[in-house]
């Protein structure tokens, strides 16, 4: 099964649009304001979706869940290839979200059940972040096969229309994933019991909102999370002007120009990415403790903002690139210590809806920083957005640290 988790991790993410989303859509003549009301209307669709879709999973077939997810997300795909309109674009959004909440924590929860069938559930940061570094190879080979479409083609549009492919393998490929990690649903299903597992996977969902040791490990978890989902493609403006500041490669037009850096830098971004999720578990040994390497790395978070956005408006714009290389690393490196450490605290059986709800919170603290990154860029450049939005992360992150040594619960 690893092969298998590994493999629909790097088809995943084949999403030839991603290095170039915030270029399509500046190319659409979008103002960041607008640019940020779209990133809002995916967020907040998918925290409306969220707990229903995990519930859903985990009542009656997480299989199901990942198979609606890829064909949400091929009619999305296809809708911003076809029409290039602001409203177009925001329903497409809505479809991509809805992919979204099927998807989270749904494919995570089957990872861990395979890992509890196979009595190695100890293994889970590890295990994890394997499997997360094979997603990130995939993000790596994407950015290369995206620049060079942007650069033959001259247009951005055509990246939506080649990603349906792999989406259609990944449809397969999840397709012949074993009934047994649907979890407990598959017996009580077949004795018509239904409404039985449903009130069940309620009840138990319902309690995790009582711990408080959870709460706080949700908020710590998507505080990072929704602020690096809110920011990171900022980046690509960013790799726009240092291409076109750039005194080589003057025979090309600017879009070639810019698919060539962007092309370059994300694919070692992404190939850093793979190698930092794959060992993060290494990383939390050597820190000594969980919780206090998930606590570190939050900081992390907010200073690599603030230095982002401050060399970016001086004009230094290889040393923002730095530092927006250094928050896509720690992503990967704090995501499978998160993963692990909520997992802990949550039952087997309800792992999809837990996983959710921390999904959830991220996505509708996203929703929001996504607008106010887009009002502050319209009004004072992107280095100043960014610096001032990871003063505000540095700010709201004590009171959410986790607790450093906490009971699992088996």
């Amino acid at each position: 099964m690893f092969y298998k988790f590994a493999f629909y991790g790097f088809l995943k993410n084949l999403r030839l649009f991603e290095p170039f989303l915030y270029l399509f859509f500046l190319a659409a003549h979008l103002s960041y304001v607008e640019i940020g009301a779209l990133i809002s209307i995916r967020e907040i669709s998918t925290t409306i979706l969220e707990i229903p879709t995990g519930v859903y999973a985990d009542a009656f077939g997480r299989r199901k869940s990942m198979l609606m997810s890829m064909a949400s997300y091929m009619i999305s795909f296809a809708l911003f290839f076809l029409f290039p309109y602001f409203w177009i674009f925001a329903v497409a959004m809505v479809l991509y979200a809805l992919g979204d909440a099927y998807r989270t924590g749904t494919h995570k929860a089957m990872i861990l059940e395979y890992l509890k069938i196979k009595g190695i559930r100890d293994k889970k940061v590890e295990y994890y972040g394997s499997t997360r570094a094979y997603s990130q190879l995939g993000s790596a080979v994407n950015s290369l096969l995206a620049a060079a479409v942007v650069f033959y083609s001259g247009n951005y549009r055509y990246i939506f229309l080649l990603t349906i492919l792999p989406y259609i393998f990944n449809f397969f490929n999840l397709a012949t994933y074993p009934q047994e990690l649907d979890g407990e649903i598959v017996g009580r299903i077949e004795r018509g019991k239904i409404k039985e597992q449903l009130k069940s996977t309620l009840r138990d969902f319902i309690s995790m909102f009582k711990n408080k040791i959870v709460l706080k490990a949700i908020m710590n978890s998507t505080i990072f999370s929704s602020s690096y989902e809110a920011t990171k493609d900022y980046l690509q403006p960013v790799l726009q002007t240092f291409a076109l500041s750039l005194p080589i490669f003057l025979f090309l037009s600017g879009k070639q120009r810019t698919a060539v850096v962007v092309g370059i830098v994300y694919f070692f971004i992404y190939l850093l990415t793979s190698y930092s999720s794959k060992n993060a578990y290494k990383i939390a040994s050597r820190i000594g403790n969980l919780g206090r390497a998930i606590n570190l790395t939050l900081l992390l978070a907010g200073i690599f903002l603030i230095f982002a956005g401050f060399f970016y408006h001086i004009d230094l714009y290889l040393l923002s690139i730095l530092f927006f290389l250094l928050l896509y690393v720690f992503h990967n490196i704090r995501r499978p210590m998160n993963v692990g450490y909520i997992s802990d605290q949550i039952k087997s059986r309800v792992m999809a809806s837990g996983l959710s709800v921390e999904s959830q919170v991220k996505t509708l603290l996203a929703s929001g920083l996504a607008l106010f990154m887009g009002f502050l860029a319209d009004l004072f450049g992107v280095g100043m957005a960014l610096l001032l939005t990871g003063l505000v992360i540095l700010l709201i992150s004590p009171p959410f640290f986790v607790e450093e040594k906490v009971k699992s619960h088996r």
